[in-house]
């Protein structure tokens, strides 16, 4: 029986518009479900089934279907949620796939799942993005240590926090500092380019402080909330 993935949305060729890819010639799978509920997530199709209709969101594709599509589109492929890694055994499928086409793979994902060692072992980067406080949910259900620890583990990860203002810097120091998460990006949660401009020079002197790096969301910049850019 061939393997399934329960996609939000494909598109693409556009742009990896946060972290340290940003502004790469890029297409993205977008798949659908999540395991947290962030008070600011601008993907709520994803996951929100109070608010949206789950067969008008969420379409089931083959692992070949979604391969035949993202094929040849563009170097990088971003797998994106929702949440990937809920459906890692045909993601690790997929993502083993594309590699052996030649392409790059990033897989964004909110460092709650502790992922496969058959996906580990690729050469898959992992885009990892722990909630902070500011996402409106208990800690205990946004930090998993044993999902932080292995991805820092791996070599293949970078962590970008997404911030609401200066005052959430303290709490990326002790999620850094408990974890050992190397290779820290600060983002600011924005879904307009002018509030993104403002928190951009908010924290731009505070990040350089610390040693970590800043990245705009590029999408956002140029073209605000739209989706499926």
């Amino acid at each position: 029986m061939a393997s399934t993935l329960k996609v939000a949305e494909l598109f693409g060729p556009t742009f990896q518009g946060e972290g340290p890819s940003l502004g790469r010639h890029a297409t993205f799978v977008r798949l659908s479900g999540c395991n947290l509920a962030c008070s600011w997530c601008d993907t709520p199709w994803t996951w929100q089934w109070q608010s949206y209709d789950r067969a008008a969101e969420q379409t089931v594709m083959t692992v070949e279907a979604v391969l035949a599509w993202a094929r040849d589109r563009a170097d990088l492929v971003v797998v994106t949620g929702g949440e990937p890694l809920l459906q890692a055994e045909p993601l690790t499928e997929l993502t083993t796939k594309l590699l052996a086409t030649g392409a790059s793979v990033e897989i964004e994902t909110n460092g709650t799942v502790v992922p496969p060692d058959a996906l580990l072992a690729g050469q898959v980067t992992f885009n990892v993005s722990p909630k902070l406080a500011n996402a409106g949910m208990p800690d205990r259900r946004r930090v998993r240590g044993q999902a932080l620890r292995t991805l820092a583990a791996s070599g293949h990860a970078r962590f970008k926090f997404v911030v609401t203002g200066a005052a959430d810097l303290d709490e990326i120091e002790v999620l850094q500092e408990e974890y050992d998460l190397d290779d820290v990006w600060v983002m600011p949660e924005a879904t307009t380019s002018g509030r993104l401009l403002r928190l951009l020079r908010e924290l731009a002197d505070p990040v350089v402080e610390r040693g970590w790096n800043l990245a705009p969301r590029l999408h956002v910049l140029l073209w605000e909330d739209a989706r499926a850019r």
